[in-house]
């Protein structure tokens, strides 16, 4: 599977609790923080209900081996 890197480059502060959980349910605490997370569905439907809160970057297949 592809992975991608996701990091939270604006505060959930001020948006509704469903963001704020979904931020925290990707890992997401604090600002600029990063995670990296496996390329499936469930993953692209959560960075896509707050992707005006993150930043997204596919990593290569060789970056993690």
């Amino acid at each position: 599977m592809a992975k991608i890197k996701i990091t939270l480059t604006k505060s959930p502060i001020g948006y509704n609790k469903k963001q704020r959980a979904i931020a925290d349910s990707l890992g997401l605490k604090k600002m600029q923080s990063s995670v990296v997370q496996e390329d499936t569905p469930d993953i692209l439907g959560k960075v896509h209900a707050i992707a005006h809160l993150v930043t997204v970057e596919k990593l290569s297949e060789s970056a993690g081996k």
